[in-house]
């Protein structure tokens, strides 16, 4: 992989803050004009820091994904909750994920990715939850209610389905 290229852009009108971004194959980092060179270059590392952490967030793998899975499982199901892989999947236009209890697969839609963290542990385990309940009953509901976050994602979700103009969706 070749270098990153980094501009950097100083600016008089800035005053304290400092940004960064992504343009094509080209980050630009906006600095004030008055930091030193040694301030300048430190926040120029910083912030290809940040911008990288921010991207791996967006862009996690199917590991990443099985090994959270298995973390929630274990907070909040007790563990009893083993999937047997967990992965993304850009085939699901009108569900945020799916699971088959037979085999123990969960798919996650890649709609998701860069949603708030919270939001997507919720439609994990609402997944989780169907390898131990296949139907939406009041078991499968109350073990959905463990995670604390349940009610608030589920609204998030519909409003972001309404925001894309569409129906809400079921996970």
């Amino acid at each position: 992989m070749p270098p990153e290229t980094v501009e950097v852009r100083r600016s008089s009108r800035r005053r304290r803050t400092v940004s960064a971004y992504r343009d094509g194959d080209k980050t630009i980092v906006l600095l004030p004009a008055w930091l030193s060179g040694e301030d300048a270059d430190e926040w120029v590392s910083r912030m290809l820091d940040r911008l990288a952490a921010k991207e791996r967030r967006r862009r996690p793998t199917d590991e990443a994904l099985l090994e959270r899975a298995r973390e929630l499982s274990a907070k909040f199901l007790d563990g009893k909750a083993e999937p047997a892989s967990v992965r993304w999947v850009d085939n699901q236009q009108h569900r945020w994920g799916s699971c088959t209890p037979e085999n123990g697969t969960i798919r996650i839609s890649t709609r998701l990715k860069g949603l708030p963290e919270w939001v997507i542990n919720y439609v994990i385990i609402h997944e989780l939850v169907h390898l131990l309940v296949p139907s939406h009953g009041t078991k499968f509901w109350a073990l959905v209610e463990q995670y604390p976050k349940a009610e608030r994602a589920r609204g998030f979700l519909e409003g972001f389905s309404a925001a894309a103009q569409t129906a809400p969706e079921e996970c």
